[in-house]
């Protein structure tokens, strides 16, 4: 399969192609041509705003727009206001050449083979953004060497070889699916297989993991639950053999890990990452290479790590504080944001905003971000714990706790449950079990039952956001539902 997008106006000045993502053969193309062509891929989602588009394409300073034929009017309308030329990209038959058109006059043909293109280690190929949880999204140049550390880190911890097979789930707008699942493939000779009803579908998952024989698949836990529900109410009559699970982007509760493993029988191997570093910093190895602890992410792969107070100093094992990563998959710095890098680089570290600790055996254990973690009257509480206690309930499907502010305390815990079908317990009885498996001043003062929480695009679901919904609901005796 070729393609003929080196027709285009794509020198080698570096020049960043915002592309539109969805699951389309056409589009991983096009961003393997863009990397290799020495521009920059900006994959965005195609389900945001045209005032969110304006801002992602200004902010990236985006030279072309790619969509696929079908186009993208929010795009678009916003492209057109910031003069940016818009292409679109068809592939008539998967073995055929992608035929590009535009109506621009900004496309020339292009001086130089593709052979003549010599790509640098300092050539920023891919700009993502962060999920903005606590600000506007950073935007985030990720170099080839960045991107080649990272996907070479994937392949080797996970033994990924050309034997493997793997069906997307994630979006690939979002580093996770995009080089956990996608390029770490890729680089190793292995099979990726986008998902045949065009985006994730636990109806058609399993089906789609048979026909292409993965022997793994990555996803964030929200995904992973389910996968899980769908088993309890309409199981498969085969499931395939795979080699792991994986689970990345938020904290995976170990009892839902410990279901995860009796249902499929695979060892579930949680992770740690985050876009600045590329995608992967930390993850449990195979069961061959070592055990595989439930409730933490792992040991550092690839690059050094190290927890630090806030002068900077390295902590003992056992001892709490920010995580702190450096090496070669780790960029350099956000884009035109000199304040965000002043907090994020200093002492010769990038400082995650996680606070954590590793332990005797370098296995690092996550308590929460630095700004999710509850202040009680003093008392630091991590959400996370709070979130697996809850989740160990046979009746609780999914949970969050937060933060809320309060007169006496500063601030006090409340939580948000989603029941299983056919659960029949209230806030009582949530309180009860709370009570008895943590301590006193750990215990949520108010619980929400609601259907469902508030996702990001990439399935996330944010602390904060939930939080925001749910304190808008205490003054209302109605928690509306939330699609997911």
């Amino acid at each position: 399969m070729g393609f003929s997008f080196l027709k285009l106006n794509m020198t080698t000045v570096p020049s960043i192609y915002l592309l539109i993502c969805v699951f389309w053969l056409q589009f991983v193309i096009m961003l393997l041509a863009v990397i290799r062509a020495r521009a920059t891929a900006a994959p965005l989602n195609a389900a945001y705003t045209p005032e969110e588009f304006e801002f992602y394409l200004s902010d990236s300073e985006s030279k072309f727009l790619l969509t696929s034929q079908e186009g993208n009017k929010s795009v678009q309308a916003a492209a057109a206001k910031l003069n940016i030329p818009h292409i679109t990209a068809a592939l008539p038959h998967s073995d055929q050449e992608v035929t590009l058109s535009s109506d621009s006059k900004a496309t020339v043909p292009l001086k130089k083979s593709i052979d003549e293109i010599v790509n640098e280690p300092s050539d920023v190929a891919l700009f993502l953004h962060t999920s903005g949880t606590t600000s506007r999204p950073k935007g985030v140049p990720l170099t080839q060497l960045n991107l080649a550390a990272s996907v070479q880190n994937i392949k080797s911890v996970y033994n990924i070889t050309e034997s493997d097979s793997t069906v997307l789930v994630l979006p690939l707008f979002h580093v996770h699916g995009l080089m956990a699942g996608l390029l770490s493939s890729l680089i190793a000779g292995a099979a990726v297989t986008l998902p045949a009803a065009g985006r994730f579908s636990a109806s058609t998952f399993w089906s789609d993991m048979l026909a292409y024989n993965a022997t793994w698949y990555t996803a964030v836990p929200t995904i992973h639950q389910i996968i899980l529900d769908r088993h309890l109410s309409k199981p498969e009559p085969k499931y395939p053999k795979l080699r792991f699970i994986r689970s990345c982007s938020a904290a995976l509760a170990p009892a839902i890990l410990a279901r995860l493993e009796e249902v499929f029988e695979a060892p579930v191997l949680e992770a740690y990452a985050m876009t600045e570093a590329s995608h992967l910093m930390a993850s449990n190895p195979l069961p061959e290479d070592g055990p595989h602890k439930p409730g933490s992410v792992g040991k550092p792969i690839g690059q050094e790590m190290a927890i630090l107070d806030e002068n900077g100093v390295a902590q003992p094992a056992q001892v709490s504080g920010e995580v702190c990563i450096r090496g070669p998959n780790v960029t350099k710095g956000y884009k035109n944001n000199p304040e965000a890098n002043k907090a994020a680089f200093s002492f010769g570290w990038f400082h995650t905003g996680d606070v954590g600790f590793l332990d005797s055996d370098g296995y690092l254990h996550l308590v929460g971000r630095i700004k999710e973690l509850i202040n009680r009257g003093g008392e630091k509480i991590s959400p996370i714990e709070v979130d697996a206690i809850l989740l160990s309930h046979p009746d609780i499907a999914n949970a969050v706790a937060f933060g809320v502010p309060d007169d006496k305390y500063g601030e006090e815990i409340n939580c948000a449950v989603i029941l299983r079908e056919d659960a029949d317990i209230d806030e009582e009885e949530v309180l009860r079990f709370c009570k008895k498996n943590l301590a006193s001043f750990k215990v949520p003062k108010k619980v929400f039952v609601t259907d469902s929480f508030p996702k990001t695009a990439s399935g996330k679901i944010q602390r904060r956001i939930v939080a925001e919904h749910f304190l808008a609901q205490i003054s209302t005796a109605k928690v509306p539902k939330f699609g997911a």
